[in-house]
């Protein structure tokens, strides 16, 4: 962006998905185009480790999306040991 134009990095951007078949060239602009962490993966090392590092990439409308889904999914019990845990906490 520093050093060029606009027009020249859209000429650019469609010239790279141009040089590829259609298939790359739409996942490719879907990739760029698409904003948002995608659905969580499974997790490597642990379920806190990879939750926080889709957190960290996630837009908002996903955090709050996952958020309450995965809330309204839990037991009733855990729904209230979960409150109890963020209500003691202050908002980031």
């Amino acid at each position: 962006m520093a050093r060029l134009t606009v027009e020249e990095r859209a000429a650019l951007a469609f010239m790279a998905l141009k040089s590829q078949d259609r298939d790359d060239a739409t996942m490719t602009a879907e990739a760029a185009l698409c904003a948002g962490a995608g659905q969580p993966q499974a997790p490597f090392f642990g379920f806190m480790d990879q939750a926080a590092f889709w957190a960290d990439m996630a837009d908002p409308e996903e955090l709050e999306a996952y958020c309450l889904a995965s809330f309204n999914a839990m037991p009733r019990g855990r729904q209230a040991a979960f409150l109890d845990h963020v209500q003691g906490r202050q908002a980031a």
